[in-house]
């Protein structure tokens, strides 16, 4: 059930819980706790605006995760491999274009109808139609052949298909309506009791699940700004709680730190093609940083662990890629921070130094702006951090916050500091592909043939595990791509560790390396939590 809430009076309770002490969670300010129970804070920005379902990105999108609620046809393990769920077979046609899917037949729904084909394929051809936040643009029809199985008929090979199945919960065709995300009904490990927009929700153990008995039997997420969050764990209501690397050395008494590895990376982009004007009046392209041998510069005259300390705390750690540590990840993009060979670079290049220690080439000046989400405290430090290392090689850089209404424009000549990182290798594809339209790819102007031809193989490849190395060739082969050696068009800082204070007595099981975007990816695997 879900219940609106001022902003008044959620400050009210809280206030009225951290004073009093007689919440009705599992932990108490005294630290006696119910050994089934934990309450997660998670940021404000992490309650799905269009509720609990997976139609509408509940599972998908920046915070991807596994739905609770929701079964899916598969699962990514922690080391982002392939597993089975519902799903008890997966046959791929020769041309990679029919995926058949064999359905177990020991499922029910929370209503105690059966799960068949049929509600997987209502599934998919809702979220091929609605969907908003993933992409099912490759989907030209998912078909129930009968109770048990399921023809997913896509318009072009899609490898990455299974990592759309491993996020996509299953919704039941039967009770599907306008309103189901606020009164979602799967066949997940958890059932939704109760949501409070605004504030909370909670969620208890399926008794139905057909898999294994989760140990949390009762899970509840309350949404919490910052500064309000920290507070709720000092005051021992809650038991884990995020937190921020302004944040992270603080002592809270009762509480460790816990760190989560993540692909929650920023970089930003450099635009590989000179400055020009589109049909459509929009300006392309960027004379200075269309010289690759000043982007081979910039990667190289950057110290990513002096940002990473300077700006997260320390609480991060150095990226290469889009990628990092993923299955797909090239380790050939590593670099070592060498400024005077950045110089060097720039002097072969023929970028000389002024008097005032800018450097200039045939008119062009060493110079561009550095965009930033004016809402973002965080990208806003990298893009100063950046600027101050790269006078020191000679290269004036202009720091500027700017809205999203005009940020992705504004990137196709101007550099912008971005967040990316997810758990598919459809990322690269995304930001380096050459979209068909333009010439360019989507977010930066920058085209390269051989790299776009590996990754189409990679898509079109039906063995997973040969789709990686195509996806590694992508990057880098020996001879071109989006690496230091090659067309760098690109520039990776840092991944933010995601960081949570976590009562004493409560252990967290292994952490998938968490994407981009600090919500829900911590509780996972919350059924596998132990009290000690």
């Amino acid at each position: 059930m879900k219940k609106k809430l001022s902003a008044l009076c959620i400050v009210l309770i809280f206030v009225c819980l951290s004073f009093c002490g007689c919440s009705d969670s599992n932990s108490k300010a005294n630290g006696k706790v119910k050994k089934d129970e934990v309450i997660v804070a998670m940021p404000v920005s992490s309650e799905p605006e269009a509720g609990f379902n997976p139609v509408y990105g509940w599972g998908a999108g920046e915070h991807v995760h596994e739905p609770l609620i929701q079964s899916t046809l598969f699962y990514t393990t922690s080391d982002l491999g392939i597993e089975l769920d519902l799903a008890e077979s997966c046959i791929i046609s020769e041309d990679g274009l029919t995926w058949t899917i064999t359905v177990r037949d020991d499922v029910k729904f929370t209503d105690g109808d059966r799960l068949t084909a049929e509600d997987v394929a209502f599934t998919y051809n809702k979220c091929r139609d609605e969907s908003s936040v993933n992409d099912f643009s490759m989907l030209k029809e998912a078909i129930a052949v009968d109770k048990s199985t399921v023809e997913f008929h896509l318009k072009y090979p899609f490898s990455s298909w299974y990592y759309t199945m491993a996020v996509t919960g299953i919704v039941p065709k039967h009770a599907y309506n306008e309103s189901y995300g606020e009164n979602p009904i799967g066949s997940g490990k958890y059932i939704m009791k109760q949501w409070d927009a605004g504030q909370q929700v909670i969620f208890e153990a399926n008794p139905d699940y057909y898999g294994k008995e989760p140990n949390v039997k009762k899970l509840t997420v309350i949404f919490m700004e910052e500064d309000t969050a920290l507070a709720a764990a000092q005051a021992g209501e809650v038991d884990v709680v995020y937190t921020a690397a302004s944040y992270a050395d603080l002592k809270v008494d009762g509480y460790s730190l816990f760190k989560a590895e993540t692909v929650d990376n920023r970089g930003f982009n450099l635009p590989a093609v000179k400055r020009h004007t589109d049909n459509k009046g929009t300006v392309i392209g960027n004379n200075f940083t269309a010289d690759v041998e000043v982007r081979r510069a910039i990667n190289i005259g950057i110290d990513r662990d002096r940002v990473i300390d300077d700006v997260l705390n320390g609480y991060g750690c150095a990226a290469y890629s889009v990628c990092d540590k993923m299955p797909w990840y090239n380790g050939e993009a590593e670099v070592a921070y060498n400024p005077d060979k950045a110089k060097e670079i720039l002097d072969n290049a023929g970028w000389k130094t002024d008097s005032s220690g800018v450097r200039s080439k045939d008119g062009v000046i060493a110079e561009f702006k550095l965009l930033y989400p004016s809402s973002d405290s965080v990208r806003q430090a990298l893009a100063e951090s950046v600027k101050n290392q790269l006078e020191k090689i000679g290269i004036k850089v202009t720091t500027e916050g700017v809205g999203w209404d005009t940020a992705y424009t504004r990137a196709l000549s101007d550099p912008l500091i971005w967040g990316w990182g997810a758990h598919t290798p459809m990322e690269l594809y995304n930001i380096y592909h050459t979209d068909n339209s333009t010439g360019y790819a989507v977010y930066s102007p920058y085209s390269n043939d051989i790299t776009d031809k590996y990754m189409d193989d990679a898509m079109s490849e039906t063995d997973l595990n040969k789709s990686y190395e195509l996806w590694k060739k992508a990057q880098w082969d020996g001879t071109t791509g989006i690496t230091q050696q090659g067309d760098i068009p690109w520039i990776w800082l840092c991944n933010i560790e995601h960081l949570y204070f976590v009562r004493d007595n409560l252990k967290i099981a292994e952490q998938k390396i968490h994407p981009h975007g600090h919500g829900w990816s911590i509780v996972n695997n919350v059924d596998m939590w132990s009290w000690e």
